[in-house]
């Protein structure tokens, strides 16, 4: 496993030079109990108080003492708030120790594994071995994570037939890891043998590590009638990893049915299933179960929260999105990096980019991804200035995400020098090697600009083959500028590519609509429909808080409120009309007469959900929307004057970015 030379008694790690000349190892009269009690009372949340207590036991020579020494390494990986340092710390605790027992050696091998460092932790039970110190049953169910973590099949039966050798197989917490990392290769023979060859001496836990290893796979029928086959299904967690595994095979109707079917269950259930939601983009439903779980007056723990903030930024859902910040303020709950993040892009997503701000100045630990969220928020609702200012501020390395959000904000705002600029900086000052995504940034930020020409330069520059996404953002430029000729030639090789992405086809009828070509039109749906591609429905969300949130499809006739929203459209275009206001029938795709095209672009999804909102909120209510489509030049411009002659704020979120419609302007300024 390594190249380096070890003995022993000395392995790679320990570097016995590191302890201070006349550094004593006489320990002083504060008992082993007084340093053990000091570490897990004053030194779980401040890293200065750790930093102390570390000195006095260094003092007190207290650090040759391995129980001492691995609750030091311990303590060092949950406090400092940068991964990275806190893990180096606890190596450099490990180093000092010269002859660690099994439980420091534990404690090291779990640190690399929560730091997400296997070769490591695999390196050193490999030393451990060679020390002579003899592994006991917590020691192999984190060298087997650790083996599965790295993907390392034949280190893995090593590490198996060793735990056998030492009289272990029987343990059931290794049993269930061993199953686990076989199933993790998708080596499931061998996980069942492991669980057959115990029959019935094996615990749930085992079961649910078969289970999940088979759903993992895809092996729906198999993981079922192993299901069905076990001796007692009354454990929870048994039922839960039913529903995790259907819901990552993409039958959630199915994992759904297992839920309703539990006669008890626990937070895992519960989160389970919305993250089963989430996962098939059924953000409603994720947030129906939430709402059902408050009502059995279940406490969502702090591990459910990121899953329904996700849910609630999906929906726009902004209400709910501020109850679940209220309820982890009142509860104590620490906005950690995940859940700080999820609170960062909900309010994005949501609209309230000031609400984002807020939380992410009062994070105390800033992960790549908190600054990723917050540039991406900024992007989203076109404040380049701001977001590139933030990325200019990073006291982290960015990611390849990092840029990502970065150059939309460059695109969204226009900003082409800046753009190009950053880019060329990708490789030479930050080292991250720009990828495909980051091409098709450069095509949109060109194409946005109108720089046609050298937009498709760039698609002929890449290193490896354009994605549908790099041509997409061609074909969007040809649109907005009306470049028929390209469009037509772009979006040929986007049907090629992608023949079953029904917005291809749209994108490329509206070029020939536009252009008043109807017969190019014609042709494209009749490609359509001998294909079989049915187009995407314009959909639109508007939450009227409290946690009630309405959809709307275009055309759609299905609302109890139909009737009412249906009047109030015709009183709305009254209005605008006596303002100024001409339908643009361009955006209607089909050879009709002018007044057929007119009613056809009042029954937009957007506008029926404002509409609803006109009728069913107070003057002065901010309206807000969710759709899931690009919003049309005359919803556009039909809401900016909405957003006036109503005087209402209107903020919209469409597939790309933000609107902020406001006294008659919008703040895409019109590009977008």
């Amino acid at each position: 496993m390594s190249s380096t030379a070890t003995t022993a008694t000395e392995a790679p790690y320990h570097h016995h030079h590191l302890i201070p000349k006349g550094h004593s190892t006489e320990t002083s009269k504060l008992s082993h109990k007084a340093i053990l009690h000091l570490l897990n009372t004053q030194c779980t949340t401040s890293l200065h108080h750790l930093k102390q207590a570390h000195a006095l036991i260094l003092r007190t020579g207290h650090l040759q003492d391995s129980y001492i020494a691995g609750s030091l390494v311990k303590s060092y990986a949950n406090v400092s708030t940068n991964r990275y340092l806190s893990f180096e710390s606890s190596l450099r605790v490990f180093d000092f120790v010269r002859k660690p027992n099994v439980f420091l050696w534990n404690c090291m091998i779990k640190v690399c594994i929560e730091n997400n460092e296997p070769f490591k932790a695999i390196l050193l039970y490999y030393e451990m071995v060679v020390a002579h110190s003899r592994p006991n049953k917590y020691t192999y169910p984190a060298v087997l994570k650790a083996c599965s973590d790295a993907g390392v099949v034949a280190e893995g039966v090593q590490v198996h037939a060793h735990l056998v050798k030492h009289g272990l197989g029987g343990d059931g917490h290794i049993l269930s890891s061993a199953i686990r990392m076989y199933a993790s290769f998708g080596r499931l023979v061998e996980a069942r043998r492991i669980l057959d060859d115990k029959g019935g001496e094996v615990d749930a836990v085992c079961w649910n590590a078969m289970i999940d290893g088979y759903l993992r796979f895809g092996e729906v029928e198999a993981a079922r009638e192993l299901f069905e086959g076990m001796p007692d299904r009354s454990m929870i967690s048994t039922w839960n990893a039913m529903i995790s595994g259907f819901s990552r095979c993409g039958m959630v109707e199915v994992a759904r049915e297992f839920f309703d079917e539990m006669k008890e269950r626990d937070e895992i259930s519960w989160s389970a299933m919305i993250d089963g939601y989430i996962q098939e983009g059924c953000f409603m439903e994720a947030l129906e179960i939430f709402h059902q779980m408050q009502k059995e007056k279940i406490r969502p723990r702090k591990f459910v929260l990121p899953s329904v903030l996700s849910a609630c930024a999906n929906l726009g859902a902004l209400d709910q999105g501020r109850w679940i910040h209220t309820y982890a303020k009142r509860n104590s709950i620490q906005l950690d990096g995940v859940l700080g993040t999820s609170l960062v892009d909900m309010y994005a997503k949501c609209g309230r980019i000031d609400l984002a701000w807020e939380v992410f100045e009062k994070m105390s630990n800033r992960e790549v991804s908190s600054w990723n969220a917050m540039i991406g928020g900024l992007a989203m609702h076109g404040r380049a200035e701001d977001a590139i200012d933030l990325f200019s501020k990073m006291d982290i390395n960015p990611n390849e995400i990092t840029f990502v959000g970065v150059l939309n904000a460059c695109a969204h705002g226009g900003l082409v020098q800046k753009g190009l600029t950053i880019f060329n900086s990708m490789r030479k000052e930050y080292g991250v090697e720009p990828q495909i995504e980051h091409y098709g940034c450069i095509v949109d930020l060109l194409g946005r600009a109108g720089l046609l020409t050298e937009a498709e330069k760039v698609v002929s520059s890449i290193p490896t083959e354009p994605t549908p996404a790099v041509w997409g953002a061609l074909l969007g430029a040809c649109r907005k500028h009306g470049n028929v000729e390209l469009g037509e030639r772009v979006g040929k090789i986007l049907l090629e590519l992608e023949p079953q992405n029904s917005g291809r086809y749209t994108l490329l009828s509206n070029i020939y609509a536009k252009a008043g070509r109807w017969e190019e039109v014609g042709e494209v749906r009749k490609l359509m429909k001998e294909r079989g591609i049915k187009t995407t429905p314009g959909t639109s969300i508007i939450d009227l808080g409290r946690g009630e949130v309405h959809k709307f499809i275009i055309g759609d006739g299905s609302h109890p409120q139909v009737k009412d929203i249906y009047q109030m459209l015709e009183k709305v275009k009254e209005r605008l009309q006596m303002e100024g206001y001409e339908p643009d029938p361009s955006q209607v795709l089909f050879d009709i007469d002018e007044e057929e095209k007119e009613t056809a672009v009042w029954q937009h999804s957007e506008k029926l959900a404002i509409g609803f909102g006109l009728i069913n909120t107070s003057p002065g209510t901010t309206i807000r929307i969710v759709k899931n489509l690009r919003v049309c030049e005359d919803c556009h411009s039909a809401t900016k004057l909405i957003s006036q002659v109503y005087n209402r704020e209107i903020i919209v979120r469409d597939r790309i970015r933000y609107h902020h419609f406001r006294n008659g302007a919008c703040s895409c300024k019109d590009f977008w």
